[in-house]
C-alpha cells in the first residue's frame, strides 16, 4: 500500500532485481516505462514472477507456478497483520514513506 514515487520507481524495481539475482533467479525481461515499469524472473524451481508498478505507484508482486498436480490446500489458520483485501477491489496505494514515496532531490550544483 506504500506509494512509490515516480522517480523512485526504478530504484525500487532494481533493489529487487539485485535480490533476485542474488538469490538465483533469472532475469528474463524488463520494462522501463516510466510511468509503469516492470520486471519479469524465473527463479531456480520455476516459479514465474512479476513486480510491477501500477496507478499512483502501487506495486503488485505476481507469482505464477510451474506445472503442478491438484491437491488440497487447507485455508489458512493466522489473521492478517493488516487489512485484508480478499475477495474485494484493491484500493489505491495511502501509506506516506519519507524515501519511496519522494521525488529525488535535485542535482547538487
Amino acid at each position: 500500500m506504500t506509494i512509490i514515487s515516480e522517480q523512485r520507481r526504478g530504484g525500487f524495481l532494481g533493489v529487487v532485481e539485485r535480490s533476485w539475482r542474488k538469490s538465483g533467479y533469472e532475469i528474463t525481461s524488463v520494462n522501463s516505462s516510466r510511468r509503469f515499469p516492470a520486471i519479469y524472473a524465473k527463479s531456480p524451481d520455476g516459479f514465474g514472477i512479476r513486480l510491477s508498478i501500477g496507478g499512483e505507484g502501487q506495486p503488485f508482486f505476481e507469482v505464477a507456478t510451474p506445472c503442478v498436480e491438484k491437491s488440497e490446500v487447507a485455508a489458512p489458520t493466522a489473521e492478517t497483520d493488516g487489512p485484508n483485501y480478499a475477495g474485494g477491489p484493491i484500493p489505491r496505494p495511502d501509506i506516506h514513506d519519507d524515501f519511496w514515496s519522494a521525488p529525488s532531490p535535485p542535482p547538487r550544483t
